[in-house]
């Protein structure tokens, strides 16, 4: 019997050794289905927030309906009112006394074959004329304390949203203020 039970712990002892070695197999390949497991999920998320995040960057200017448009093609840059001087309007009512001389730049859709003229790259007429008295009955409505410089990127938002309004959802893609004097 003591001979049983040196062959049963001597087959205890050698039917252990084979298993860790399977057991270390498993435990390899395991690792490396992680690894690779975890290496595309990581390039699944990286993919997803760099799009997200360019996507936001580059396609502020674009909302249409509350969605940013994240790419769109070069605009066609125009300014507003006199070529030299800008816009010239009186603010905050009649009686304020105030005026507002400003260079407003806008940037057209130039896909919007109604608002630009595509041999010369400038708005055809008839936009311009609405361009010109959207933007100055806009000017002439706003409040003296709208042109607040912590407001100046809801104040353009707004511009924006008039102007397209009156040319057709996407027809302008931002709006840009290069001189502001109010006085």
């Amino acid at each position: 019997m003591p001979d049983e039970e040196k062959a049963l712990e001597g087959d205890a002892v050698a039917t252990p050794a084979v298993p860790p070695a399977k057991s270390k197999n498993k435990t390899i390949i395991m690792v490396a289905v992680l690894v690779i497991v975890g290496l595309a999920l990581a390039a699944g998320i990286s993919l997803f927030v760099v799009t997200k995040v360019m996507g936001d960057v580059s396609g502020g200017a674009g909302d249409e309906e509350g969605v940013g448009q994240r790419y769109h093609d070069p605009g066609i840059f125009v300014k507003l009112g006199d070529p030299k001087e800008g816009v010239l309007v009186n603010v905050g009512g009649p009686r304020s006394g105030k005026f507002l001389k400003a260079s407003i730049i806008v940037e057209f859709n130039p896909g919007k074959k109604a608002v630009i003229n595509e041999d010369t790259n400038s708005l055809y007429p008839d936009a311009e004329i609405k361009v010109n008295d959207v933007a100055t009955q806009f000017l002439r409505a706003t409040s003296l304390e709208d042109f607040d410089a912590d407001k100046q990127e809801d104040f353009k938002k707004q511009l924006k949203d008039a102007l397209n309004m009156a040319l057709g959802n996407g027809s302008v893609y931002d709006v840009y203020i290069t001189s502001f004097l109010l006085q």
